[in-house]
C-alpha cells in the first residue's frame, strides 16, 4: 500500500512538473526556461527535477508531449486527432495563429527537432513518430475529404500532407526571424490553392 501512494505521489509530481513547465515556457520563452528554473517554479533541485525524467532531453520531449496533448484537444484534425474532415484547413490556420502566441514553444520546438535529426539523439524517435503519425492521420482526414468530393481527386492526400507540415516547419523558422512573417495567413493561402477555404471564425479553447 505504502509503495502505491508513493507511486501515485510521483506521478503527480510529475504532472505538476509538466504543467508548471508549459506556463514557464509560454511565460519566460524556451531560452528561459532552464532545469534549474524549472525546478525552483516546483520546489525541487536540478537533480530532483530530473530524477522524474531521467536526463533533460526526456524532460523536454515530455513537456512537448504535454503540449501536443492540450493542442489535440484544442485543434483536432491539424495535430493528428482522428475525428471528422470538417475543417482541416481551418484548424490549420488556428493552430499556427495559436502557435504564433507562444513563440516559447516555437523556439523549444524548433531548435530540439533540429537537434534531434540525428539518429543517437535521445529525442530523434519522438520526432521521428510525431511526424509519421502527423502525416498519416493528415493523409487519411484529406483522402476522406476526396471521398466527399470536397478535395479535387487528383491531388495526392500524402504528398500534401507531407508539405504542410514543411511549409508549417519553414514558416516558424523564418517567424522567429522575423516576428512580421504572418504564419496563419500563408498557412490558409495554401490550403487555398489546394482547393480548401479554411473556416478561420474563432479560436478554440485549449
Amino acid at each position: 500500500m505504502a509503495r502505491r501512494g508513493s507511486y501515485a505521489k510521483g506521478v503527480a509530481k510529475r504532472e505538476e512538473i509538466l504543467d508548471t513547465a508549459l506556463e514557464v515556457i509560454a511565460r519566460d520563452g524556451y531560452s528561459r526556461a532552464t532545469v534549474r528554473e524549472l525546478a525552483n517554479s516546483v520546489g525541487l533541485s536540478q537533480a530532483g527535477l530530473l530524477h522524474y525524467f531521467g536526463t533533460k532531453e526526456q524532460l523536454f520531449v515530455e513537456i512537448l508531449r504535454r503540449r501536443d496533448e492540450r493542442d489535440q484537444r484544442a485543434y483536432g484534425e491539424a495535430v493528428g486527432a482522428a475525428g471528422t474532415a470538417a475543417d482541416i484547413a481551418g484548424a490549420f490556420v488556428r493552430l499556427v495563429r495559436h502557435n504564433a502566441q507562444v513563440p516559447g514553444f516555437v523556439q523549444l520546438f524548433t531548435r530540439f527537432s533540429s537537434e534531434a535529426s540525428e539518429e543517437q539523439h535521445p529525442a530523434h524517435a519522438f520526432f521521428r513518430d510525431r511526424y509519421a503519425v502527423s502525416r498519416t492521420i493528415t493523409a487519411d482526414t484529406l483522402r476522406k475529404l476526396q471521398e466527399e468530393g470536397r478535395l479535387s481527386p487528383g491531388l495526392d492526400p500524402e504528398r500534401l500532407a507531407l508539405m504542410v507540415f514543411a511549409l508549417i516547419d519553414g514558416l516558424q523558422m523564418q517567424w522567429l526571424h522575423d516576428p512580421d512573417v504572418d504564419m496563419a495567413d500563408h498557412v490558409a493561402y495554401f490550403w487555398e490553392l489546394v482547393g480548401l477555404t479554411p473556416r478561420t471564425g474563432g479560436t478554440p479553447a485549449g
